[in-house]
């Protein structure tokens, strides 16, 4: 499975029809769906899918065709977004009608090839689940907790300091944590 980075923007044209694709993060889907909508008023359609793990690792995915005849649009998005395995991922693809009626092959074919050129353009990165845990450490294993965390890529959500110690908040690849956590000190 693969991630997009940062959002990634292409269009093509197709018999004076344009379509402007958006592969976008999930965590800024809605946003710029909203966004998007203002911002392209005099488009005639607004077609997104999008996939994502939940809470359970299970994929949660859906599509609308936004007024295209059903399965026409969002649909054939979702089997491109499902064929190259991202996740957690959406694509936006607006639609500005050209004056040819393309009809139902012409639309599947149009918009699945608006996604394709927006995935090829696309920085995609493996997807790698990450855990988060929260630590109690003694005032003396805070630089050797900083330490691993910078060599084991182990972001530090958050650090709380007490009285005798210090919570922190730990972002990373399991067995990473795991290894953080064998190798400090807990009071």
């Amino acid at each position: 499975m693969v991630i997009v980075e940062k959002e990634t923007v292409s269009q093509i044209e197709v018999k004076k029809s344009l379509f402007i694709s958006h592969l976008v993060p999930i965590g800024t889907f809605q946003e710029r769906l909203k966004d998007l909508r203002e911002e392209h008023k005099k488009a005639n359609h607004h077609v997104w899918a999008f996939r994502q793990l939940n809470e359970f690792d299970q994929i949660e995915e859906g599509s609308s065709d936004d007024g295209e005849p059903s399965g026409t649009s969002g649909p054939p998005t979702l089997r491109i977004l499902q064929g190259n395995e991202l996740i957690n991922s959406a694509v936006i693809t607006i639609r500005y009608f050209g004056g040819t009626k393309l009809g139902t092959g012409g639309l599947v074919r149009a918009y699945g090839e608006s996604v394709k050129a927006v995935i090829k353009d696309a920085s995609l990165k493996p997807y790698i689940k990450l855990t988060t845990i929260e630590l109690s450490i003694s005032f003396k294993n805070i630089p050797h907790v900083e330490y691993l965390c910078d060599q084991k890529e182990v972001r530090i959500v958050e650090k709380d300091f007490g009285a005798d110690g210090a919570k922190f908040i730990l972002e990373g690849v399991e067995e990473d944590m795991d290894l953080i956590r064998a190798t400090i000190t807990l009071r």
